[in-house]
């Protein structure tokens, strides 16, 4: 690994808003992001994991205030969720806007989590727009539990790894629940 790419939090916000890409610990799992916003990174991200480009991704915000700027319609439902839940939770929501197709899923949807891990909320502050948190590995491979066992591939190509957390075992994925503009909820982990 090259540790010219050690950054701590500021350095990373920094290199975000240059449209950057970041491998990082979330509040469940290392994840590599960028700029939900920014295509080219976006772009780089599906490249270096392999990943189809029909794929969705997860997106982090950092307060509910980001999450209502983002998405059209919140059902009712989703409020109570987020205050009881005892785990991330990433919503999937009908009615995003203000991001790229390219990051929804085909329906148009996508996954949403106000994250509590306080590195995450400071990157997404400076930022000022949602984080991009996919996980750290391959398209089709195990999720790594640690920094050690991200793939030498990941940490070459992603332009910042931040220097946090790097001997954690993380290994705790979000529960996931999509809720239609309907009134359905439906579990999918």
């Amino acid at each position: 690994m090259n540790k010219d790419k050690l950054v701590n939090i500021h350095e990373a916000a920094k290199g975000l808003i240059s449209g950057k890409t970041i491998l990082y610990p979330t509040d469940t799992i290392w994840g590599i992001g960028c700029d939900a916003t920014n295509e080219t990174a976006i772009k780089a991200i599906e490249e270096m994991k392999n990943r189809p480009e029909n794929k969705s991704f997860i997106l982090l915000v950092e307060s509910i205030a980001m999450l209502e700027r983002y998405v059209k319609h919140i059902p009712d439902i989703a409020y109570d969720l987020m205050d009881v839940s005892e785990k991330p939770l990433t919503i999937i929501f009908d009615s995003p806007i203000h991001l790229p197709d390219s990051i929804r899923a085909k329906d148009g949807s996508i996954g949403i989590r106000v994250t509590q891990d306080s590195n995450c909320r400071r990157l997404i502050q400076q930022l000022k727009k949602p984080l991009i948190s996919t996980s750290a590995n391959l398209s089709g491979e195990a999720i790594p539990k640690n920094f050690n066992e991200i793939h030498e591939t990941i940490k070459s190509k992603v332009d910042l790894i931040l220097d946090d957390r790097l001997n954690e075992v993380m290994n705790k994925p979000s529960s996931i629940l999509k809720l239609s503009n309907d009134g359905k909820v439906k579990v999918i982990r």
